[in-house]
Order: C-alpha cells, then structure tokens, then sequence
C-alpha cells in the first residue's frame, strides 16, 4: 500500500462498535519509577528509562477488558481509520469528549504492523488535534503504559507531555510488571491559528 493512496476515513458506530483492536505491545525497555515515601515536606519522584532483561510483550488475551471500538462507557466517541481492501481495520483512533473538564480523550489508538513507518500515527494524531481544535477543547489527553517505549516516544514527538501517572491502575503489581499508567497531555496554544 502506497503511502499517498491509504485514506483515513470515518469509522460510524453503527457499523465498527465492538470491533476488536488487536493491540500488542512490545518493548525492549520501561520506564522505572523511582519514588520516595510522601511525608510532610513532600517526596521525589522520576521516571527512569531502563533496558529490560528480555522484551516485555502484553497481548489483549491478558486482560479481562480487550480493546474494541465504541464501548458503552465512551458515550460520545467518534472513530476514524485505515481499512484494508478486504474490509478488515488496519489502524485507528477513538476520541471522546470529556465535557466536565473540556479535553479531548484518545480513547485508543492503533496502527497494524502493515503500516507501520509510513506515518499513518502522525495523521490519526492530526485527526484528533484537529477535532479538539474544532471543539475549542483545552487539551487532548490519553493513556499510555510505562513499558510501552515506542508508544511514549511517538507522544513526546507529537508535542505531550507527562500529565500524572497511577501505580495500580491495571493490577496491584503494576510497578513490578513495568506497566505502570502515565497519563499524557497535548495543550493547545488559543493564541495561535493552529494547533
């Protein structure tokens, strides 16, 4: 598939809800948090990068909640994507408001092996900074995992940043797994014509 020919088109809810997302990531380093205890004058915290042992690879079949397009909890979700010749979803984002705090949330994102370097990622990003645009969000915010190195560089690139980070969103061992939540931020510049 050439480059220029693959479109991103809209996903409707009423046809792509409840497709899986084969999502699997895989990483030859983490980012180990290192934090002490917090007391009355406060506590440090830093995220190192790390090499791991042997590559960390976490596959849907791990977690009772796979990922999948329009689940019920992103009432407002909206979904765009590249689909392959046979029909199949070969990449995509989700998006939903967040109406309390006026963000934008990338609910997933997703880019096949197939396409892969061709900078399909970067224009799924652009779909969404342009949607918040448009919706005068504040910010876009998603959440990505500690051990997922590649997906965090691809962020940091995009211009996010670490917002926060939860030590047992998935699990109680999450710290020891190297999967720990960080919590990523895109702020828009109101100033500025574009984003």
């Amino acid at each position: 598939m050439e480059y220029r020919k693959i479109e991103i088109t809209a996903l409707p809810k009423e046809k792509w809800k409840g497709v899986h997302i084969p999502m699997v990531t895989r990483s030859d380093s983490y980012y180990d948090l290192e934090m002490s205890p917090l007391d009355r004058d406060g506590c440090t915290v830093s995220l190192v990068r790390r090499p791991a042992e042997r590559e960390i690879v976490h596959t849907p079949e791990e977690y009772d909640f796979p990922d999948s397009l329009y689940q019920d909890h992103w009432e407002k979700a909206e979904a765009y994507g590249v689909i392959g010749s046979d029909g199949n979803l070969l990449s995509c984002i989700e998006v939903c408001p967040e109406e309390w705090s006026n963000r934008l949330m990338v609910t997933e994102l997703w880019v096949s092996d197939a396409l892969r370097h061709q900078g399909i990622g970067k224009r799924l990003m652009d779909k969404a900074k342009e949607i918040a645009f448009c919706q005068n969000r504040r910010a876009i915010i998603l959440e990505t995992q500690s051990c997922n190195t590649n997906a965090i560089g691809f962020y940091l690139h995009e211009g996010f940043e670490l917002i926060g980070f939860d030590t047992c969103c998935y699990t109680n061992n999450d710290i020891e797994r190297r999967e720990i939540r960080l919590n990523l931020g895109y702020f828009f510049n109101r100033d500025a014509r574009r984003f």
